[in-house]
């Protein structure tokens, strides 16, 4: 823990909130329902904003949830310890969301029906989001500088390890009929046609008018003005300035050098060429 990371099987985890004793629990014990659904990213894909498109497709555009509960109450992090706890004394179908290494995972959900929603975004815009927002949480060590951040994701030196074994391991799920890829650009481009996709995998049906709720209420400006869904219910000694930022796909290039960019270039063609272009809308 000296070096700001909690370590588990070689992966980096925040330091708050998780302990190694419920990481090997979990993985062991922890029994999937096949009515639950799983939202499972890298840090800083989009998690909330798809958590908060969750949901409201499950109350069917009523905002009561979104208003009155935490998000993080509404689809608990199976990994923390707080998550767990409100996961496992939750009734009937559950929403659950996850940023782990699939080889974390419970084994129980490979044996069940739940539906797995995993959410994939450009690593250049996870890399500069995830750099904003490490600056302002005390959950692990904070970078002093972009630079510095870049180093330390491509070298797998962050919370949750590398992001392209993050999504290396957990593509080993594509074809299954209970495993969905949604990516933020899809989100981004057309939210509406990408909530029907998600929709038909969970087998929801909404009328009109539900579904016109669904994207308003899950856009960037209502979610920021949303003290349940913006973190700022969070104490400030864990989370020092406002989770959403700009909620916006390409912000990289205001960011990145062209010598970092090449550097990126390289090495995203080397760890992912053997994996479908399909999968990369942004490349």
């Amino acid at each position: 823990m000296s070096d700001g990371y909690m370590w588990f099987e070689g992966i980096p985890f925040p330091v708050v909130g998780y302990t190694l004793e419920h990481l090997k629990a979990m993985r062991e014990n922890f029994v999937f329902k096949d009515e639950d659904v799983l939202t499972v990213s890298f840090p800083k894909s989009g998690t909330n904003w798809l958590i908060e498109i969750l949901c409201l497709i499950h109350s069917k555009g009523d905002t009561t949830w979104i208003q009155s509960t935490p998000i993080w109450e509404r689809s608990p992090w199976l990994e923390t310890t707080h998550g767990y706890k409100v996961i496992t004394d939750k009734e009937g179908p559950r929403l659950i969301t996850s940023h782990v290494p699939i080889q974390f995972s419970p084994k129980s959900l490979f044996k069940s029906k739940t539906k797995v929603i995993y959410l994939i975004r450009n690593p250049r815009d996870v890399l500069v989001s995830g750099y904003f927002f490490w600056t302002i949480s005390n959950l692990v060590k904070k970078p002093e500088s972009l630079k510095q951040y870049f180093e330390w994701f491509i070298q797998g030196n962050v919370a949750f390890g590398s992001w392209f074994d993050h999504v290396r391991g957990w593509m080993s799920m594509k074809g299954k009929e209970n495993f969905l890829i949604v990516s933020y650009e899809e989100l981004k481009q057309d939210t509406r046609s990408a909530l029907q996709k998600i929709c038909r995998f969970l087998g929801k049906t909404l009328q009109p008018e539900e579904m016109n709720s669904v994207l308003r209420n899950s856009s960037f400006q209502i979610m920021k003005e949303n003290k349940m869904s913006n973190y700022t219910l969070l104490p400030k000694w864990l989370l020092e300035g406002p989770l959403m930022r700009k909620g916006i796909a390409g912000d990289w290039k205001n960011h990145f050098t062209v010598t970092q960019a090449e550097v990126f270039d390289k090495i995203f063609q080397e760890k992912m060429a053997d994996l479908p272009r399909e999968l990369f809308p942004w490349e």
